[in-house]
C-alpha cells in the first residue's frame, strides 16, 4: 500500500514530528510513504514529491517547520474569510487526481488548519481518500482540545515576556507585546498567565483603554511602575475595528499592528513611557517543545491508523488525554474561543490580571 502526506497552509513547530509518526508507523505495515512538497501544490501534474523512508525522518523530531515545505497560496483554494469558503476548481481537482492515480496512492493525510481542511473536506466529497490531521497554533478548533504548535508559540510569548519584563522595569515603562490570535485569544492568554502579564487582551472580550489606564495608574500608585501588556492580533479596538495590515491581500486579511495602537493610546492616557513589540513569526519558528514532539507523532501514528481502517473524511482529534478522531465536516468551521466565564478567565482574574473588561 502507498500513503500520500502534505503540509498545507501556514507552518507550525510539530509538523516534521507528524511526518516521523506517519512514516514510522508504515514502514510498520510494510507501506510506502510519498511526501508531496508545498502543500497541495506538490499534487499537480508532472508532481513534486519524494519518498520518504525512515531514515529520511532520522533527527526532524527537534526540527522546527517542515522538511515537505508548505504554503497558503497558489493553485488551490483556502478560506478567504471568517465563514466564507472558496471551492477549489474542477480543472485543477483533475489535473492532481491524476497524479494520485499514477502513483496509486491509497490514503492521502493531509496536515491543515481551517482552510486546508476544507479543502480536504471537497476533495474527499468528490471521491478522495482524504485523512485531516489539524494544525493550527492558536489552538482554536473545537473539535480537539489541543493541536500541535500551541504549546511551541505559548513557550515563545513566555520567553519574550520575561525578558521585556526586565527592561520594562528598569525604565518603569509599560511593555506592550502582541502575539498571534486571529479569532481566538488562547496564546495571549496562555501566555499571559505564564509569562506574569499584568494585561491580556482578547478577541472574545471587549476592552476599554480607560479601564486598562485606571488599572495602570492604580500600579503606580502601589509602587508598581512597570506593566506588561499582552494583546492579541486579532483583539478588536474599543470602536469596534480590528487592526489590520493589508485588507486587500488575496485569502484572509493579514493582522497585526495593535500593539503599536495599544501603546500609543495607553501612553497617552497614563502618561508613561510606553513601547511595544510585535512577536510575528518568532511563534511559528524554532524548535517544538517536547509536548509538541510527542502529540504531533501521536497524531501521525492516528493518521495511520484510519488508512489502514480505510476510514476517510475523518480527522485526528485530541480530547481527554486520548487520540482520536472526528469527521472532518464537523471540525472545520467550527472554532472553539475563549469563554469570558470561563475558570481560566476567572483565575487570571483573581490573580489580578486586568483583561480591559
Amino acid at each position: 500500500m502507498r500513503i500520500g502526506i502534505l503540509n498545507s497552509g501556514g507552518d507550525c513547530p510539530g509538523l516534521n514530528a507528524v511526518i516521523h509518526g506517519v512514516v514510522g508507523a508504515a514502514d510498520q505495515l510494510g507501506w510506502e510513504v510519498i511526501g508531496f512538497r508545498d502543500g497541495f501544490e506538490g499534487l499537480l501534474p508532472p508532481g513534486d514529491y519524494s519518498v520518504l523512508k525512515p531514515k529520511d525522518t532520522i533527527g526532524i523530531l527537534k526540527l522546527g517547520g517542515t522538511i515537505l515545505g508548505t504554503t497558503n497560496k497558489g493553485h488551490f483554494a483556502a478560506k478567504v474569510g471568517k465563514g466564507d469558503i472558496a471551492e477549489v476548481p474542477p480543472e485543477i481537482v483533475a489535473k492532481a487526481k491524476q497524479t494520485m492515480e499514477q502513483l496509486e496512492i491509497s490514503a492521502l493525510i493531509v496536515v491543515g488548519g481551517d482552510g486546508s481542511l476544507t479543502t480536504g473536506l471537497q476533495l474527499y466529497r468528490e471521491g478522495w481518500p482524504i485523512i485531516g490531521v489539524p494544525k493550527t497554533i492558536d489552538n482554536d478548533l473545537s473539535a480537539t482540545a489541543f493541536t500541535f504548535g500551541f504549546d511551541s508559540a505559548v513557550s515563545t510569548v513566555v520567553d519574550a515576556l520575561d525578558r521585556l519584563h526586565t527592561t520594562g522595569e528598569s525604565h518603569k515603562r509599560v511593555m506592550v507585546l502582541e502575539v498571534m490570535g486571529r479569532h481566538a485569544g488562547w496564546i495571549a492568554l496562555w501566555g499571559g498567565i505564564a509569562g506574569g502579564a499584568n494585561v491580556v487582551l482578547l478577541p472574545e472580550i471587549p476592552f476599554s483603554f480607560e479601564k486598562i489606564s485606571d488599572f495602570i495608574n492604580d500600579r503606580d500608585a502601589q509602587g508598581y511602575h512597570s506593566t506588561l501588556v499582552v494583546v492579541a492580533e486579532g483583539a478588536s479596538m474599543p470602536d469596534g475595528n480590528i487592526v489590520t495590515i493589508d485588507a486587500n491581500c488575496a485569502g484572509e486579511v493579514r493582522l497585526g499592528g495593535i500593539g503599536e495602537r495599544v501603546a500609543a493610546r495607553i501612553g497617552h492616557l497614563t502618561g508613561k513611557d510606553t513601547r511595544a513589540c510585535i512577536l510575528g513569526h518568532l511563534q511559528r519558528g524554532g524548535s517544538p517543545t517536547s509536548l509538541d514532539r510527542i502529540l504531533g507523532m501521536r497524531f501521525g501514528v492516528m493518521a495511520v491508523k484510519l488508512a489502514a481502517e480505510g476510514a476517510f473524511g475523518r480527522m485526528v482529534s485530541y480530547q481527554a488525554y486520548h487520540v482520536d478522531s472526528v469527521l472532518i465536516e464537523e471540525a472545520v468551521h467550527q472554532l472553539r474561543l475563549v469563554q469570558p466565564d470561563s475558570e481560566l478567565v476567572q483565575a487570571a482574574k483573581a490573580v489580578g490580571i486586568c483583561l480591559g473588561d
